[in-house]
């Protein structure tokens, strides 16, 4: 009969569905009695849907069964005390001078996103918003490259954050503090606490939008971060093709999983518009975007092309929408603005 550290140890295999963290580190597992008979699993589940709990209990019943001298399996599932419920151990918090603040995600790299936070911030700016963009990715921070990084930040008396200023827009970063060669070697805790001094130790004077570009995934940074700030609401960046679809699902459910409103989809590198036969080539699939967000029964905030400009300007800190607000993807990521910002000022 395996001991209750083993069995435990066999239960971070088991994913959170929809995230990449597994349900021991979400604090899911209040118990384990191992007796002659059976291995009883205990859970707790404060506010997980009744089929996301089906879904783990079947998981946790198979994982234990497979292990080596385990007779049966019995896994209850606790409710927490009223009390309990109401008093979280980390309250969301508003950001003194903040009025809204919009996280942008995505369920897996390689998709646009940070160029896709970075021209939206400029373009709700140019809209006549105050904005702050926090690049909440510790180890592949570009945000700073991104919109043009000058100098390194400095601190208040008091040894709060002053954020630099570009483009019209308030911005902090990890770049900012180490070299380009410097790799960020952290272990969680530590990316948490940079992440809470970023949102809660900064200066952002008083703005109407905080943006946030958070890391690719569904891990313990964007967990932290919907967790312990009040969002208006996230922006799920994907591309056409299915295998990034795939991840639109995770993404939408993370946020919904933590309460928080799912603005819309966004589809980037949607087509290529060929300069010499004008032609336009769908090279990723198209469509996919708008399909996902109509199943998820979530808004469709627009398609991005691929084109040179769009990549040249973030490599150089000058983004398109900053660089040339006429370009007509400057003008979509204008339109994509426009919806944001519709939502966000929404009743609620």
């Amino acid at each position: 009969m395996p001991a209750p550290n083993e069995i435990l140890a066999e239960l971070k295999k088991v994913k959170y569905p929809g995230f990449s963290r597994d349900i021991v580190s979400f604090g899911m597992i209040k118990d384990i009695e191992v007796a002659h008979a059976r291995v009883t699993v205990i859970l707790t589940a404060a506010s997980a849907k009744p089929e996301v709990v089906e879904q783990i209990v079947s998981e946790v019943r198979a994982a234990v069964a497979a292990m080596p001298g385990v007779p049966a399996v019995e896994v209850r599932v606790e409710q927490p005390s009223p009390t309990a419920a109401r008093s979280p151990a980390q309250p969301r918090r508003d950001i003194p001078g903040v009025r809204h603040i919009v996280a942008v995600a995505s369920g897996k790299g390689g998709v646009g996103k940070s160029t896709v936070a970075v021209n939206l911030a400029l373009a709700m700016q140019r809209r006549g918003w105050r904005i702050g963009l926090m690049d909440a990715d510790v180890y592949g921070p570009s945000v700073a490259m991104m919109v043009g990084v000058d100098r390194r930040v400095s601190l208040t008396p008091e040894r709060r954050i002053i954020p630099l200023e570009r483009h019209g827009i308030r911005y902090v970063s990890m770049a900012l503090f180490i070299d380009d060669e410097t790799a960020v070697i952290w272990r969680g805790p530590m990316v948490t606490k940079l992440e809470t001094e970023f949102l809660f130790n900064v200066e952002w004077g008083e703005i109407d939008c905080l943006v946030l570009d958070l890391p690719p995934g569904t891990g313990d940074a964007q967990l932290t971060i919907t967790q312990r700030v009040a969002l208006a609401g996230g922006v799920i960046v994907t591309t056409p093709q299915d295998l990034a679809l795939l991840d639109v699902k995770r993404g939408v459910e993370m946020f919904r999983e933590v309460n928080v409103p799912v603005l819309g989809v966004v589809e980037n590198m949607s087509y290529y518009q060929c300069r010499k036969c004008g032609k336009r080539h769908e090279i990723f699939s198209h469509g996919g975007g708008a399909r996902y967000a109509a199943e998820l029964g979530v808004s469709f905030l627009g398609e991005l092309p691929i084109i040179r400009e769009l990549r040249e300007g973030g490599d150089r800190g000058n983004p398109l929408v900053a660089a040339n607000p006429r370009h007509p993807v400057s003008l979509a990521f204008d339109a994509i603005a426009a919806r944001v910002i519709e939502r966000v000022e929404r009743p609620q």
